[in-house]
């Protein structure tokens, strides 16, 4: 790879070619035991600025490439700046339309700001009626929910304040639990690395809200490749 920015495949393909359990998923993924079978899948991710922008849609995809060479397909129908009203608003065209076997949503970040008033409740309640709309269409699809990042210096008063970002978080690790979604937590680990001090956490998130390549590198695409539960490899 030509820069330090950019995703360190063979780093990853070791990730990949080891079975791991993580907190959130105990078994293999469905879709990833269909693309062992041979069976091609669509991949849609849909959320904020930090799917739409972020670095980790691109990086999971070349992993999965690399592992499933042909099989795999992707679309983005994330939005910057966007909560789940909106995800509610345009999930036919976005998802559905695209006729996907799995399906990654993350809005908690915008769910969050101030300016939107969206209670956690409501917050809930149009994640629910995204997927249960996905499942309607798509009954055999695989719903993945993400937490990512803390976002910090944000100016008061601004209407972007985060109100309370780590309860929209628990709403999707309670959503995961009670109806048997997958899980990829982030948030614990960028919560670990800014334990270490806001100028360390801005060496993998400059403006506070958004990672950089390293930094989806090191603390998001790890996390799904776990998840993913990879085979081990055969050699």
């Amino acid at each position: 790879m030509k820069s330090n920015t950019m995703f360190k495949l063979s780093t990853f393909i070791a990730i990949l070619l080891c079975t791991m359990t993580y907190a959130g998923t105990t078994q293999p993924a469905s879709f990833v035991d269909k693309l062992k079978a041979g069976t091609p899948q669509k991949i849609v991710f849909y959320g904020t600025s930090l799917t739409h922008y972020g670095a980790w849609p691109k990086q999971v995809t070349e992993a999965l490439d690399h592992a499933f060479p042909k099989l795999v397909t992707t679309f983005n129908g994330a939005q910057s700046g966007e909560q789940s009203r909106w995800g509610l608003q345009h999930v036919k065209e976005r998802v559905i339309d695209q006729q996907p076997d799995v399906v990654f949503i993350e809005f908690t970040t915008n769910d969050a700001v101030r300016r939107f008033n969206l209670s956690v409740d409501q917050a809930r309640k149009n994640t629910q009626s995204i997927i249960d709309q996905i499942l309607a269409a798509r009954p055999d699809c695989q719903i993945i929910l993400l937490t990512m990042n803390p976002v910090i210096g944000r100016p008061k008063g601004d209407g972007g304040e985060r109100v309370d970002l780590p309860a929209y978080e628990q709403m999707y690790r309670d959503l995961c639990k009670a109806h048997g979604y997958t899980l990829i937590d982030n948030a614990p680990g960028w919560k670990t690395l800014l334990d270490q001090g806001e100028d360390e956490y801005k060496k993998f998130v400059p403006d506070g809200t958004h990672p950089n390549g390293p930094g989806f590198e090191k603390y998001v695409t790890p996390n799904v490749i776990k998840t993913l539960g990879m085979p081990q490899s055969s050699k």
